[in-house]
Protein backbone atom coordinates (compact mmCIF):
# COMPACT_ATOMS: atom_id res chain seq x y z
CA UNK A 1 0.00 0.00 0.00
CA UNK A 2 1.23 3.44 -1.59
CA UNK A 3 2.61 5.89 1.68
CA UNK A 4 -0.68 8.68 1.03
CA UNK A 5 -2.80 5.40 1.56
CA UNK A 6 -1.17 4.36 4.72
CA UNK A 7 -1.53 8.55 6.00
CA UNK A 8 -4.86 8.50 5.41
CA UNK A 9 -6.25 5.23 6.77
CA UNK A 10 -4.42 5.91 10.05
CA UNK A 11 -5.04 9.75 10.40
CA UNK A 12 -8.00 10.52 8.11
CA UNK A 13 -10.02 11.21 11.74
CA UNK A 14 -7.72 13.91 12.55
CA UNK A 15 -7.48 15.33 9.20
CA UNK A 16 -11.07 15.79 8.21
CA UNK A 17 -11.69 16.91 12.09
CA UNK A 18 -9.16 20.01 10.90
CA UNK A 19 -10.15 20.08 7.71
CA UNK A 20 -13.99 20.86 8.29
CA UNK A 21 -13.60 23.15 11.01
CA UNK A 22 -11.46 25.46 9.51
CA UNK A 23 -14.11 25.45 6.41
CA UNK A 24 -16.94 25.35 9.23
CA UNK A 25 -15.20 28.83 10.61
CA UNK A 26 -14.64 30.25 7.12
CA UNK A 27 -18.39 29.46 6.26
CA UNK A 28 -20.02 31.15 9.57
CA UNK A 29 -18.17 34.03 8.44
CA UNK A 30 -19.33 34.46 4.88
CA UNK A 31 -22.88 33.26 5.63
CA UNK A 32 -23.08 36.12 7.64
CA UNK A 33 -21.89 38.43 5.24
CA UNK A 34 -24.34 37.01 2.43
CA UNK A 35 -27.60 37.34 4.43
CA UNK A 36 -26.49 40.84 5.42
CA UNK A 37 -26.52 42.29 1.97
CA UNK A 38 -29.18 39.58 0.30
CA UNK A 39 -31.64 40.76 2.85
CA UNK A 40 -30.39 44.73 2.79
CA UNK A 41 -31.28 44.25 -1.33
CA UNK A 42 -34.53 42.91 -0.95
CA UNK A 43 -35.70 44.91 2.14
CA UNK A 44 -34.32 48.22 0.43
CA UNK A 45 -35.47 47.31 -3.49
CA UNK A 46 -37.69 44.43 -3.69
CA UNK A 47 -37.41 44.49 -6.64
CA UNK A 48 -36.44 40.74 -9.21
CA UNK A 49 -34.38 42.66 -11.23
CA UNK A 50 -32.32 43.83 -8.41
CA UNK A 51 -32.27 40.33 -6.67
CA UNK A 52 -31.06 38.74 -10.29
CA UNK A 53 -28.11 41.16 -10.69
CA UNK A 54 -26.72 40.88 -7.36
CA UNK A 55 -27.07 36.87 -8.27
CA UNK A 56 -25.40 36.82 -11.58
CA UNK A 57 -22.67 38.96 -10.23
CA UNK A 58 -22.36 35.58 -7.35
CA UNK A 59 -22.40 33.41 -10.51
CA UNK A 60 -20.69 34.39 -13.32
CA UNK A 61 -17.32 34.40 -12.44
CA UNK A 62 -17.06 31.38 -10.85
CA UNK A 63 -18.49 29.90 -14.04
CA UNK A 64 -15.25 31.67 -15.46
CA UNK A 65 -12.74 30.65 -13.61
CA UNK A 66 -13.92 27.05 -13.26
CA UNK A 67 -12.07 25.34 -16.12
CA UNK A 68 -8.90 26.71 -15.10
CA UNK A 69 -9.65 25.68 -11.35
CA UNK A 70 -10.87 22.55 -11.98
CA UNK A 71 -6.89 22.06 -13.87
CA UNK A 72 -5.69 23.87 -11.20
CA UNK A 73 -7.04 21.37 -8.57
CA UNK A 74 -5.35 18.39 -10.88
CA UNK A 75 -2.20 20.30 -11.03
CA UNK A 76 -1.01 22.02 -7.84
CA UNK A 77 -1.68 21.33 -4.12
CA UNK A 78 -5.15 21.08 -3.14
CA UNK A 79 -4.69 22.76 0.31
CA UNK A 80 -3.02 25.51 -0.82
CA UNK A 81 -5.66 26.59 -3.35
CA UNK A 82 -7.94 26.49 -0.52
CA UNK A 83 -5.93 28.55 1.17
CA UNK A 84 -5.47 31.25 -1.83
CA UNK A 85 -9.32 31.20 -1.92
CA UNK A 86 -10.02 32.23 1.21
CA UNK A 87 -6.99 34.18 1.47
CA UNK A 88 -8.38 36.37 -1.58
CA UNK A 89 -11.73 36.92 -0.21
CA UNK A 90 -10.67 37.53 3.15
CA UNK A 91 -8.13 40.39 1.81
CA UNK A 92 -10.99 42.08 -0.74
CA UNK A 93 -13.89 42.03 2.14
CA UNK A 94 -11.12 43.81 4.08
CA UNK A 95 -10.76 46.46 1.50
CA UNK A 96 -14.24 46.63 1.32
CA UNK A 97 -14.98 47.13 5.19
CA UNK A 98 -12.72 50.08 5.16
CA UNK A 99 -14.03 51.56 2.64
CA UNK A 100 -17.35 51.15 4.31
CA UNK A 101 -15.40 53.18 7.58
CA UNK A 102 -14.60 56.13 5.24
CA UNK A 103 -18.28 56.66 4.51
CA UNK A 104 -18.39 55.80 1.17
CA UNK A 105 -21.55 53.18 0.79
CA UNK A 106 -22.86 52.58 -2.51
CA UNK A 107 -24.95 49.62 -3.84
CA UNK A 108 -22.35 48.31 -6.64
CA UNK A 109 -20.25 47.58 -4.00
CA UNK A 110 -22.14 44.90 -2.83
CA UNK A 111 -22.30 43.70 -6.58
CA UNK A 112 -18.58 43.53 -6.36
CA UNK A 113 -17.77 41.81 -3.36
CA UNK A 114 -20.41 38.85 -4.47
CA UNK A 115 -18.36 38.44 -7.51
CA UNK A 116 -15.36 38.48 -5.85
CA UNK A 117 -16.45 35.56 -3.84
CA UNK A 118 -17.82 33.86 -6.71
CA UNK A 119 -13.76 33.78 -7.86
CA UNK A 120 -12.79 32.10 -4.26
CA UNK A 121 -15.75 29.87 -4.46
CA UNK A 122 -14.77 29.25 -8.48
CA UNK A 123 -11.36 28.17 -7.68
CA UNK A 124 -12.60 26.36 -3.79
CA UNK A 125 -15.33 24.05 -5.07
CA UNK A 126 -13.36 21.72 -7.36
CA UNK A 127 -10.32 22.00 -4.69
CA UNK A 128 -12.72 20.54 -1.78
CA UNK A 129 -14.28 18.34 -3.72
CA UNK A 130 -11.47 16.58 -5.14
CA UNK A 131 -9.57 16.68 -1.92
CA UNK A 132 -11.87 14.98 0.25
CA UNK A 133 -11.17 11.59 -1.05
CA UNK A 134 -7.42 11.94 -0.17
CA UNK A 135 -8.20 12.20 3.36
CA UNK A 136 -11.24 9.82 3.94
CA UNK A 137 -11.32 6.03 3.21
CA UNK A 138 -13.84 5.51 0.04
CA UNK A 139 -16.46 3.44 2.65
CA UNK A 140 -16.46 6.62 5.31
CA UNK A 141 -16.88 9.22 1.95
CA UNK A 142 -21.24 9.18 2.20
CA UNK A 143 -21.31 9.37 5.80
CA UNK A 144 -18.12 12.31 6.14
CA UNK A 145 -20.06 14.18 3.05
CA UNK A 146 -23.63 13.71 4.95
CA UNK A 147 -21.83 14.99 8.76
CA UNK A 148 -20.36 18.00 6.39
CA UNK A 149 -23.62 18.78 5.26
CA UNK A 150 -25.19 18.67 9.06
CA UNK A 151 -22.58 21.25 9.90
CA UNK A 152 -22.98 23.25 6.74
CA UNK A 153 -26.59 23.57 7.89
CA UNK A 154 -26.24 24.50 11.57
CA UNK A 155 -24.26 27.27 10.13
CA UNK A 156 -27.11 28.35 8.12
CA UNK A 157 -29.44 28.09 10.63
CA UNK A 158 -27.25 30.23 13.45
CA UNK A 159 -26.22 33.14 10.98
CA UNK A 160 -29.42 34.15 9.96
CA UNK A 161 -29.95 34.54 13.68
CA UNK A 162 -26.92 36.01 14.06
CA UNK A 163 -26.89 38.31 11.00
CA UNK A 164 -29.92 39.43 11.95
CA UNK A 165 -29.22 41.20 15.38
CA UNK A 166 -25.92 42.13 13.84
CA UNK A 167 -27.87 44.32 11.89
CA UNK A 168 -29.96 45.86 14.49
CA UNK A 169 -27.20 46.12 16.58
CA UNK A 170 -23.70 46.85 14.63
CA UNK A 171 -23.14 48.52 10.99
CA UNK A 172 -22.12 46.32 7.53
CA UNK A 173 -18.34 47.14 7.95
CA UNK A 174 -18.50 45.26 11.27
CA UNK A 175 -20.15 42.61 9.93
CA UNK A 176 -17.37 42.41 6.82
CA UNK A 177 -14.66 42.71 9.66
CA UNK A 178 -16.20 38.94 11.24
CA UNK A 179 -15.47 37.87 8.19
CA UNK A 180 -11.81 38.84 7.77
CA UNK A 181 -11.10 37.28 10.90
CA UNK A 182 -12.93 34.31 10.56
CA UNK A 183 -10.97 33.79 7.51
CA UNK A 184 -7.66 34.49 9.18
CA UNK A 185 -8.33 31.66 11.60
CA UNK A 186 -9.74 29.13 9.11
CA UNK A 187 -6.55 29.47 6.96
CA UNK A 188 -4.34 29.40 9.70
CA UNK A 189 -5.48 26.32 10.90
CA UNK A 190 -4.92 24.75 7.24
CA UNK A 191 -1.40 26.16 6.86
CA UNK A 192 -0.38 25.37 10.26
CA UNK A 193 -2.00 21.89 11.88
CA UNK A 194 -3.33 20.10 8.70
CA UNK A 195 -0.98 17.93 6.37
CA UNK A 196 -1.96 16.25 3.39
CA UNK A 197 0.18 13.88 0.72
CA UNK A 198 0.45 15.62 -3.04
CA UNK A 199 -1.93 13.43 -5.07
CA UNK A 200 -0.54 11.71 -7.79
CA UNK A 201 -0.74 14.04 -11.20
CA UNK A 202 -0.02 17.07 -8.98
CA UNK A 203 3.07 15.19 -7.46
CA UNK A 204 4.76 15.32 -11.29
CA UNK A 205 6.22 17.07 -13.76
CA UNK A 206 3.19 18.95 -15.81
CA UNK A 207 3.83 17.63 -19.76
CA UNK A 208 0.74 19.19 -21.11
CA UNK A 209 -0.91 22.96 -21.09
CA UNK A 210 -3.80 24.33 -19.09
CA UNK A 211 -5.69 23.92 -22.41
CA UNK A 212 -4.50 20.45 -22.79
CA UNK A 213 -5.51 19.07 -19.23
CA UNK A 214 -9.09 20.70 -19.57
CA UNK A 215 -9.66 18.96 -22.82
CA UNK A 216 -8.36 15.94 -21.09
CA UNK A 217 -11.20 16.31 -18.78
CA UNK A 218 -13.57 16.62 -21.56
CA UNK A 219 -12.53 13.75 -23.22
CA UNK A 220 -12.86 11.87 -19.99
CA UNK A 221 -16.38 13.03 -20.17
CA UNK A 222 -17.17 11.77 -23.54
CA UNK A 223 -15.44 8.30 -22.64
CA UNK A 224 -18.03 7.96 -19.62
CA UNK A 225 -22.10 7.90 -21.10
CA UNK A 226 -23.21 8.29 -17.72
CA UNK A 227 -21.39 11.44 -16.74
CA UNK A 228 -22.74 13.33 -19.96
CA UNK A 229 -26.16 12.41 -19.41
CA UNK A 230 -25.62 13.30 -15.31
CA UNK A 231 -24.47 16.71 -16.06
CA UNK A 232 -27.33 17.35 -18.95
CA UNK A 233 -29.42 16.50 -15.92
CA UNK A 234 -28.35 18.71 -13.32
CA UNK A 235 -27.97 21.80 -15.59
CA UNK A 236 -31.77 21.05 -16.64
CA UNK A 237 -32.61 20.87 -12.58
CA UNK A 238 -30.14 23.83 -11.52
CA UNK A 239 -32.12 26.27 -14.57
CA UNK A 240 -35.49 24.98 -12.87
CA UNK A 241 -34.58 25.43 -9.04
CA UNK A 242 -33.73 29.33 -9.55
CA UNK A 243 -37.27 30.20 -8.25
CA UNK A 244 -37.02 28.05 -5.04
CA UNK A 245 -33.40 29.07 -4.81
CA UNK A 246 -33.46 33.17 -5.07
CA UNK A 247 -37.55 34.22 -5.25
CA UNK A 248 -38.46 32.61 -2.05
CA UNK A 249 -37.35 35.62 0.13
CA UNK A 250 -39.11 37.91 -2.63
CA UNK A 251 -42.08 36.16 -2.48
CA UNK A 252 -42.17 36.15 1.54
CA UNK A 253 -42.13 40.13 1.21
CA UNK A 254 -44.50 40.72 -1.05
CA UNK A 255 -47.22 37.87 -0.12
CA UNK A 256 -46.61 37.35 3.88
CA UNK A 257 -44.66 40.92 4.91
CA UNK A 258 -41.52 42.39 4.75
CA UNK A 259 -40.27 42.55 8.35
CA UNK A 260 -36.99 41.13 9.31
CA UNK A 261 -37.87 37.68 11.21
CA UNK A 262 -39.92 36.31 8.42
CA UNK A 263 -37.09 36.20 6.18
CA UNK A 264 -34.91 35.23 8.71
CA UNK A 265 -37.34 32.50 9.70
CA UNK A 266 -37.39 31.25 6.24
CA UNK A 267 -34.00 30.67 6.43
CA UNK A 268 -33.74 28.61 9.80
CA UNK A 269 -36.94 26.57 8.95
CA UNK A 270 -34.62 25.72 5.94
CA UNK A 271 -31.70 25.12 7.78
CA UNK A 272 -33.28 22.84 10.62
CA UNK A 273 -34.57 20.88 7.22
CA UNK A 274 -30.66 20.64 6.18
CA UNK A 275 -29.63 19.45 9.78
CA UNK A 276 -32.05 16.96 9.91
CA UNK A 277 -31.11 15.42 6.30
CA UNK A 278 -27.46 15.42 7.10
CA UNK A 279 -28.30 13.52 9.76
CA UNK A 280 -30.33 10.99 8.22
CA UNK A 281 -28.02 10.69 5.02
CA UNK A 282 -25.18 10.21 7.29
CA UNK A 283 -26.83 7.14 9.26
CA UNK A 284 -28.80 5.56 6.87
CA UNK A 285 -26.09 5.91 3.75
CA UNK A 286 -29.01 5.94 1.19
CA UNK A 287 -29.88 3.02 -0.93
CA UNK A 288 -27.13 0.82 -2.52
CA UNK A 289 -28.02 2.55 -5.74
CA UNK A 290 -27.13 6.39 -5.04
CA UNK A 291 -29.61 7.30 -8.06
CA UNK A 292 -32.92 5.89 -6.24
CA UNK A 293 -31.59 8.31 -3.16
CA UNK A 294 -31.36 11.20 -5.32
CA UNK A 295 -34.62 10.55 -6.87
CA UNK A 296 -36.57 10.40 -3.39
CA UNK A 297 -34.75 13.56 -2.44
CA UNK A 298 -35.48 15.16 -5.98
CA UNK A 299 -39.36 14.23 -6.04
CA UNK A 300 -39.16 15.94 -2.55
CA UNK A 301 -37.89 19.24 -3.45
CA UNK A 302 -40.07 18.90 -6.87
CA UNK A 303 -43.59 18.80 -4.45
CA UNK A 304 -42.48 21.46 -1.64
CA UNK A 305 -41.64 23.87 -4.71
CA UNK A 306 -45.07 23.30 -5.56
CA UNK A 307 -46.55 23.28 -2.08
CA UNK A 308 -44.23 26.69 -2.00
CA UNK A 309 -46.49 27.87 -4.54
CA UNK A 310 -49.62 26.81 -3.09
CA UNK A 311 -49.50 27.94 0.87
CA UNK A 312 -52.17 30.14 2.43
CA UNK A 313 -50.67 30.95 5.25
CA UNK A 314 -46.54 31.43 6.72
CA UNK A 315 -46.16 28.77 9.13
CA UNK A 316 -47.41 26.36 6.23
CA UNK A 317 -45.18 27.79 4.52
CA UNK A 318 -42.39 27.44 6.47
CA UNK A 319 -43.16 23.45 7.13
CA UNK A 320 -42.64 23.02 3.45
CA UNK A 321 -39.43 24.77 3.82
CA UNK A 322 -38.11 22.82 6.28
CA UNK A 323 -38.49 19.54 4.04
CA UNK A 324 -37.09 21.01 1.02
CA UNK A 325 -34.24 21.60 3.59
CA UNK A 326 -34.33 17.93 4.79
CA UNK A 327 -34.49 17.31 0.78
CA UNK A 328 -31.72 19.03 0.12
CA UNK A 329 -28.37 17.14 1.96
CA UNK A 330 -30.40 13.48 0.93
CA UNK A 331 -30.19 14.98 -2.34
CA UNK A 332 -26.72 16.66 -2.76
CA UNK A 333 -25.01 13.93 -0.81
CA UNK A 334 -25.13 10.85 -2.97
CA UNK A 335 -24.14 13.09 -5.79
CA UNK A 336 -20.80 14.12 -4.83
CA UNK A 337 -20.29 10.51 -3.75
CA UNK A 338 -21.21 9.15 -6.59
CA UNK A 339 -18.69 11.29 -8.40
CA UNK A 340 -15.78 10.66 -5.85
CA UNK A 341 -16.08 7.25 -6.08
CA UNK A 342 -16.24 6.58 -10.19
CA UNK A 343 -14.13 9.18 -11.29
CA UNK A 344 -10.28 8.50 -11.69
CA UNK A 345 -8.69 10.73 -8.48
CA UNK A 346 -6.86 12.12 -10.96
CA UNK A 347 -9.76 13.91 -12.98
CA UNK A 348 -11.18 14.91 -9.90
CA UNK A 349 -10.91 18.79 -9.94
CA UNK A 350 -11.44 18.84 -13.46
CA UNK A 351 -15.10 16.91 -12.89
CA UNK A 352 -15.91 19.04 -10.31
CA UNK A 353 -15.05 21.83 -12.03
CA UNK A 354 -16.93 21.11 -15.05
CA UNK A 355 -19.77 20.68 -12.63
CA UNK A 356 -18.71 24.19 -10.97
CA UNK A 357 -19.55 25.75 -14.35
CA UNK A 358 -23.07 23.99 -14.91
CA UNK A 359 -24.15 24.78 -11.28
CA UNK A 360 -23.10 28.75 -11.57
CA UNK A 361 -24.30 29.53 -15.57
CA UNK A 362 -27.56 27.39 -15.09
CA UNK A 363 -28.55 29.13 -12.06
CA UNK A 364 -27.76 32.71 -13.77
CA UNK A 365 -29.81 31.35 -16.79
CA UNK A 366 -32.73 30.66 -14.72
CA UNK A 367 -32.67 33.79 -12.81
CA UNK A 368 -32.35 35.58 -15.94
CA UNK A 369 -35.73 33.89 -16.90
CA UNK A 370 -37.50 33.90 -13.76
CA UNK A 371 -36.15 37.10 -12.35
CA UNK A 372 -37.51 39.50 -15.10
CA UNK A 373 -40.95 37.37 -15.10
CA UNK A 374 -41.37 37.53 -11.20
CA UNK A 375 -41.84 41.73 -11.69
CA UNK A 376 -44.84 41.05 -14.05
CA UNK A 377 -46.20 37.05 -12.91
CA UNK A 378 -46.40 36.12 -9.50
CA UNK A 379 -44.04 34.09 -7.96
CA UNK A 380 -46.37 31.58 -6.84
CA UNK A 381 -47.13 30.61 -10.10
CA UNK A 382 -43.61 30.29 -11.44
CA UNK A 383 -43.00 27.98 -8.20
CA UNK A 384 -45.75 26.04 -9.47
CA UNK A 385 -44.50 25.26 -12.77
CA UNK A 386 -41.19 24.61 -12.25
CA UNK A 387 -42.47 22.17 -9.15
CA UNK A 388 -44.18 20.08 -11.66
CA UNK A 389 -41.75 20.14 -14.83
CA UNK A 390 -39.09 18.94 -12.01
CA UNK A 391 -41.50 15.64 -11.62
CA UNK A 392 -41.34 15.16 -14.74
CA UNK A 393 -37.15 15.85 -15.07
CA UNK A 394 -36.99 13.18 -12.12
CA UNK A 395 -38.97 10.75 -13.85
CA UNK A 396 -36.34 10.51 -16.74
CA UNK A 397 -33.71 10.39 -14.91
CA UNK A 398 -34.56 7.12 -12.67
CA UNK A 399 -35.35 5.77 -16.21
CA UNK A 400 -32.30 6.07 -17.65
CA UNK A 401 -30.03 2.54 -17.86
CA UNK A 402 -26.51 3.93 -17.86
CA UNK A 403 -27.17 6.39 -14.52
CA UNK A 404 -28.71 3.43 -12.65
CA UNK A 405 -25.76 1.34 -13.46
CA UNK A 406 -23.25 4.50 -12.37
CA UNK A 407 -25.28 4.49 -9.11
CA UNK A 408 -24.54 1.28 -7.91
CA UNK A 409 -21.76 0.99 -5.42
CA UNK A 410 -18.17 1.71 -6.33
CA UNK A 411 -16.15 -1.53 -6.45
CA UNK A 412 -12.60 -1.36 -4.56
CA UNK A 413 -10.77 -1.39 -7.41
CA UNK A 414 -12.17 1.71 -8.99
CA UNK A 415 -11.83 4.18 -6.96
CA UNK A 416 -7.52 4.65 -5.99
CA UNK A 417 -5.06 4.50 -8.41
Amino acid sequence: MPHSEEYKFNHWKRNIILFLSGQTLSLFGSALVQYAIMWYITLTTQSGIMMTLYIICGFIPTFLLSPFAGVWADRFNRKNLIMIADGMIAFVTLILAITFMLGYEAMWLFFVIAAVRALGAGIQTPAVGAILPQIVPQDKLTRVNGINGSIQAIIMFVAPIVSAGLMTAASIEMILFIDVVTAAIAISTLFFFLKIPLHKKASESQQTGYLDDFKEGLRYIGQHAFLKTFFIFFAIFFVLMAPAAFLTPLQTTRTFGDEVWRLTAIEIAFSIGMMAGGGIIASWGGFKNKVYTMTIASLIMAVCTVALGLSPVFWIYLVFMGIFGVAMPIFNTPTTVMLQEKVDPNYLGRIFGVFGMISTSMMPIGMLIFGPLADVVQIEWLLIATGLLMVILTIFFVSNKRLLEAGKPAQAEAVQE
